[in-house]
């Protein structure tokens, strides 16, 4: 009996990998973001037709989240239903290029303004306006891939980019419709607003690296988080210029943060303005990915379709 449920298991497993290879297009893509190259990828459904053009999605991860839990968790939901989605590497992650530091003094320039330096390659930092600058190039990529309505692009955030999607809607009116789940909109993150203020200055006197990979850790999070940059990045702040649908999905035992003070504060804002809705589930942060993960994916991608109407 044991032996017949394992092929079961594995019969169902393998069907499903096939479905979603039967269901999809990818390509890999090189994005260039203030001349850094991002990895990414395109995906798009088995019956795409460059002269029928689909709404496409741009998925954004978290913290230090990867492109290829999106790709393997997230997208084929939502390429089956229609959709091209865009996933990418924020600079200094996976298989994105470095950002680059000089070491030393610069040398004088040549007569073609070129100089040869010795850098330091920058890795795995959480720099808020770094990620929305990378967003913002992903989706001027997307904007710019032959067979996409550039009229029916949606933004899907989670955590930390959960924000970020906020931040560049607000700005950014190809966008059309807005999913943020368990967002961090910026206000109390551990209460490290005087770490950020103290970072802040050691920068800008050269006490530390300009790029403080190592300096600060979070218990639990990948990544070395860049405070400085973090003292004044508000997504709130910017939730009053959103004017396409938006859904915003917290839970409500959030540990990370105070969920009223963001998800819930966003939504009444956005609800001003624009169809807002705001859906919580019980539990923990993490439990969005795993208890909650079916029921909220569901409801990112109704979303979608409702808004983007991709059988249009």
């Amino acid at each position: 009996m044991k032996y017949i449920l394992i092929l079961i298991t594995t019969y169902i497993f393998m069907l499903h990998i096939l479905t979603f290879a039967n269901a999809t297009d990818t390509k890999h893509v090189d994005i260039w973001s203030d001349g850094t190259r991002m990895s990414g990828d395109i995906h798009y459904p088995v019956d795409f037709n460059i002269n029928h053009p689909r709404p496409a999605i741009l998925m954004t991860q978290g913290w230090g989240g990867i492109r290829a839990d999106l790709n393997k968790y997230f997208v084929p939901k939502f390429v089956r239903a229609g959709f091209i989605v865009l996933t990418f590497d924020y600079r200094g992650w996976e298989d994105s290029d470095s950002r680059l530091v000089l070491v030393g003094e610069q040398p004088p320039l040549n007569e073609k303004s070129e100089i040869n330096i010795n850098a330091k390659a920058i890795r795995e930092v959480v720099d808020p306006i770094d990620q929305t600058r990378d967003i913002i190039s992903a989706l001027n990529y997307l904007a710019g891939e032959p067979g996409i309505d550039i009229s029916r692009i949606g933004i899907w955030g989670t955590s930390y980019s959960g924000g970020h999607v906020i931040y560049v809607a607000a700005q950014d009116k190809r966008i059309a419709a807005i999913y943020s789940q368990v967002g961090f909109q910026g206000i109390g993150l551990n209460n490290r607003s005087s770490l950020s203020s103290k970072r802040a200055i050691q920068k800008a006197r050269g006490e530390i690296a300009p790029i403080p990979v190592g300096i600060d850790k979070i218990p639990n999070l990948k990544g070395s988080p860049d405070f400085a940059k973090m003292l004044s990045y508000m997504p709130i702040d910017w939730a009053n210029k959103i004017s396409v649908p938006t859904l915003i999905v917290d839970v409500d035992s959030e540990e990370l943060f105070d969920r009223k003070k963001n998800g819930k504060a966003v939504y009444d804002i956005i609800k001003q303005n624009a169809k807002a809705k705001y859906k919580v589930f019980p539990g923990t942060h993490y439990d969005i990915y795993y208890k909650h993960f079916e029921a909220s994916n569901k409801l990112a991608l109704d979303w979608f379709i409702e808004h983007l109407n991709p059988h249009r």
